[in-house]
């Protein structure tokens, strides 16, 4: 578990996912939103030479998007977790960040806020959420689709499976 990819659906909890298992194993997490988003909302120039620069890395732990991006994640990834939650669960929780985000103007990547809330439902992140949610249905014919068919793949369905899985992790020993 050296390169972990996590992979769902936006608002799922892949972000917040990666962070625990970069600290649980006390590797890297990259969020890849961060590499994307530019000012404004606009893809910055670097994101792919970034991500190039990232998988080469011994060790790390990010979220698996971006069409660009995916095949250079996935070609050195040791582990994908596949948070696939039930719909409801998902749905709450895309619906109540955005909605604390904007209300706090909580600044994301390079200065960027959420959009107004009305946007947001009807052409932002939630309808984006809501468009996308079956991406993954068929995850592991894309992994090998991908030529990565026999990458170990753990398929989490509930915070109980995610909190479950989380407590089998190894602890990095102290120095």
């Amino acid at each position: 578990m050296r390169r972990v990819l996590v992979v769902d659906t936006s608002g799922a909890g892949k972000t917040t996912l990666a962070g625990r298992i970069s600290a649980r194993l006390g590797i890297e997490h990259v969020e890849i939103d961060a590499l994307f988003h530019g000012p404004a909302w606009t893809p910055r120039p670097e994101f792919l030479d970034d991500v190039r620069t990232h998988p080469a890395r011994e060790a790390w732990v990010t979220e698996w998007q971006y069409a660009a991006a995916r095949p250079l994640l996935l070609e050195r990834a040791t582990l994908v977790v596949w948070l696939d939650l039930p719909l409801w669960l998902w749905l709450s929780r895309v619906v109540r960040r955005t909605v604390q985000r904007r209300w706090r103007r909580t600044e994301l990547w390079n200065g960027n806020v959420e959009a107004s809330l009305w946007r947001s439902f009807t052409e932002g992140i939630i309808r984006w959420a809501w468009r996308t949610r079956r991406k993954y249905d068929d995850l592991p014919a894309q992994l090998l689709t991908a030529g990565r068919g026999g990458l170990p793949l753990v398929r989490l369905r509930s915070r109980a499976e995610v909190e479950a899985w989380l407590a089998t992790l190894p602890v990095p020993a102290r120095e």
